[in-house]
């Protein structure tokens, strides 16, 4: 496992995010949330299964204080991913290929315009 986690972190530099669509519909995004929100918050700090996604962007990978991350995020984050537009993209593209072996049971949005509402909804909860 620990080979596995060198390797991953790695090539993480070499990865090629999925790029969010500019202009997404907050509006839209807001309702393909619903999808997201038995596991994760936006509008406050309150942690459900998944950490709060309030202030999100910015953020380092894997460091809202009290969560309990995979190792793999742990090591993102300590490999310098910090969550924005693209990032995250990437990520709510395809949560096992960005960051295997995480936490998330989510498969992924796999319609572009979808990821780039989605966030566009989330980019409104955290401060530029």
């Amino acid at each position: 496992m620990a080979r596995g986690l060198r390797l991953w972190a790695a090539g993480l530099a070499f990865a090629v995010p999925v790029t969010a669509r500019a202009g997404g519909d907050v509006e839209a995004g807001a309702r393909i949330f619903k999808l997201c929100v038995s596991c994760h918050s936006v509008t406050d700090q309150t942690r459900k299964i998944g950490p709060t996604l309030n202030g999100v962007f910015g953020r380092r990978a894997g460091t809202v204080s009290g969560y309990k991350y995979s190792s793999f995020m742990v090591m993102a984050g300590e490999s310098g991913l910090i969550w924005d537009d693209a990032e995250l993209a990437a990520y709510i593209a395809d949560p096992k290929r960005r960051i295997p072996h995480n936490s998330m049971a989510f498969a992924g949005l796999k319609k572009p315009q979808d990821v780039a509402d989605v966030v566009a909804y989330i980019r409104q909860f955290s401060p530029d």
